[in-house]
């Protein structure tokens, strides 16, 4: 039998900054999607999805055939197959996990890597690969494969695992030595809108940076400081202003907390403060955060909470706060309190070394 594990993911800092080739700061935690495979007599993969309650069959060999939006199971397959892999026996394939679905925890991209890691692992004789490779791998699958507006984070860092400063720009990693104390998970209950808030906040930050650069065609958005916010605003439409905002002050607030996390001493408080900044840019300038999840942030604060903010692209799901021992039940059942289906404490998940 096949057995694999893969975390969920949280976004700490630079949502909506990866598909502007800007860095993020993520990280992994203890909620899982676990695959579990037996071989059987059949030139087909038998999967059953028991969180979505639901099973299907996919032939071996489905090269050629068309592939329908947000197949990521046939895409990765689809993926592979054109890097030179093959699939030659059949399994019966169970997958389940306590990762919140649509919540922001990024369960569709831990289900795809643990999808290619099961689809390298019955590959036959000896195949080199890295953590990096598997998760540029589930990033062609899920974005690149159906041209839809997200970006590798979410791949990236649950196939590397960690807390992880990436460049976006270049694919490249580093592992964040800091801490966030207590991290306190609240479930909204309250369905996302990932594709719709994602192509909106994608689309208009870009048209702003086709104004700049316009005017400016040696301008680079990895060079910017806050102060060419000032510099280019009179130049973009009134309708991409508060985007252009949001694009700038996220980069410059991810990288102030970068400096932070470098060191394993990280100031908790400093970091929250730096959290609600980010979580300020993306509902006040992005738009991403429903009223009911603004008010459920602003008790957890008042409660003792360093800083707090929403998970994934937004428009629903699940928030995240930083907490330190004292204040960390007062928070949790401020979350319950205010109307969150569910809030428990996680911790960050490492690589085995």
């Amino acid at each position: 039998m096949i057995g694999i594990r893969v975390p969920a993911r949280i976004c700490f800092f630079g949502d909506h900054q990866d598909y502007l080739g800007l860095p993020v700061i993520a990280g992994t935690i203890d909620r899982y999607m676990e695959l579990e495979a037996k071989p059987i007599q059949s030139n087909e993969f038998q999967l059953e999805l028991k969180d979505m309650n639901s099973s299907r069959t996919v032939p071996l060999d489905t090269n050629g055939e068309k592939v329908a939006p947000r197949d990521y199971i046939r895409s990765a397959m689809a993926v592979l197959l054109e890097k030179g892999f093959r699939f030659k026996q059949g399994y019966k394939i169970e997958i389940s996990g306590n990762i919140p679905i649509n919540a922001g925890l990024s369960s569709s991209s831990a289900l795809t890597v643990a999808w290619i890691r099961f689809l390298v692992a019955i590959q036959e004789g000896r195949i080199r690969f890295t953590d990096s490779d598997i998760g540029h791998w589930a990033y062609e699958a899920e974005v690149r494969f159906f041209d839809q507006p997200g970006g590798l984070m979410d791949q990236y860092t649950i196939a590397q695992q960690g807390l992880l400063f990436i460049d976006t720009l270049h694919g490249k990693t580093e592992r964040l030595k800091g801490r966030l104390g207590n991290l306190v998970i609240a479930e909204s209950g309250i369905a996302k809108r990932t594709l719709d808030v994602l192509q909106n906040a994608r689309s208009y930050q870009q048209n702003a940076l086709y104004g700049i650069k316009a005017l400016n065609p040696e301008f680079k958005i990895q060079d910017a400081t806050v102060t060419d916010y000032e510099k280019y605003k009179g130049v973009i439409p009134e309708k991409y202003g508060r985007y252009w905002y949001a694009a700038i002050h996220n980069y410059d607030i991810t990288q102030k907390a970068k400096r932070l996390l470098k060191s394993e001493n990280s100031d908790l408080m400093e970091l929250g403060e730096l959290m609600n900044r980010h979580q300020k840019v993306l509902e006040d300038y992005i738009g991403n955060t429903p009223k009911e999840m603004a008010m459920m942030m602003d008790a957890a604060r008042k409660a003792g909470a360093n800083g707090a903010k929403i998970i994934g692209s937004g428009g629903g799901g699940c928030m995240v706060a930083i907490v330190d021992d004292a204040h960390k039940q007062d928070v949790i059942t401020t979350f319950l309190d205010n109307g969150a289906k569910a809030a428990y404490q996680v911790e960050l998940t490492y690589p085995k070394v």
